[in-house]
């Protein structure tokens, strides 16, 4: 084995330690929110909280994928990433089912309960971003785990908009646009994920001929 190649290994061996705890951090943030987004969506009577809290609820078991992929080879990593897409596209058409039902039943969502909750959640989604972020050369599985974090700060704006407009105009409808955007980011972040995955798989076929 090369210089560089060792050098690479023990570099590899130094970063998961960090990775695992980095993992770990954003699971149990993640699985709390989801909690909460879950009671804060029913007694709010919100579509965009619910999705989120579904949405929270699969990056947990994303993150969880990712503690088990870091134990494997880039194999391992790969499928990881690439469940991570699917189950992101999976959370995107049952939102998107969630909507239509409120949307042809109606529904009352609570403008205040929707903007402490989505405060308190962008805060903790950014705190998960950055620490993602100071993760060096993140592998494919990794990447999509910021991916994740991302979408959810961006829904979580969205949330904190919907809630002033929703108290403001008392109706529902800008709880249901934001209940499909966010199936539509979700949409796009599984895809990008599915994206990456494929690549590393291709780059991994390539350097193994």
């Amino acid at each position: 084995m090369s210089d560089d190649a060792q050098a690479g290994l023990a570099s590899d061996k130094r970063s998961i330690p960090a990775e695992r705890r980095t993992l770990w951090i954003v699971l149990l943030l993640n699985l709390g929110l989801a909690i909460g987004f879950g009671i804060a969506g029913v007694l709010g009577d919100s579509s965009a909280l619910i999705a989120n809290g579904v949405d929270n609820l699969s990056d947990t078991a994303v993150y969880a994928l990712s503690l088990v992929a870091l134990s494997h080879g880039q194999t391992w990593k790969t499928r990881a990433a690439t469940a991570s897409g699917v189950m992101l596209l999976m959370f995107a058409v049952g939102i998107l089912v969630d909507v239509g039902r409120r949307y042809l039943q109606g529904s009352e969502p609570i403008g205040p309960t929707m903007m402490v909750m989505a405060f308190v959640a962008a805060v903790v989604n950014y705190v998960c971003l950055r620490l993602l972020q100071k993760l060096k050369e993140p592998d494919v599985n990794l990447r999509a785990a910021t991916t994740f974090s991302f979408n959810d700060f961006i829904s979580n704006g969205g949330i904190l908009i919907a809630g002033a407009l929703v108290l403001w105009l008392g109706s529902n409808w800008p709880d249901l646009v934001v209940g499909l955007a966010t199936a539509l980011i979700a949409i796009k972040g599984g895809i990008e994920i599915l994206r990456d995955a494929r690549a590393e798989a291709k780059k991994d076929g390539n350097e193994a001929r």
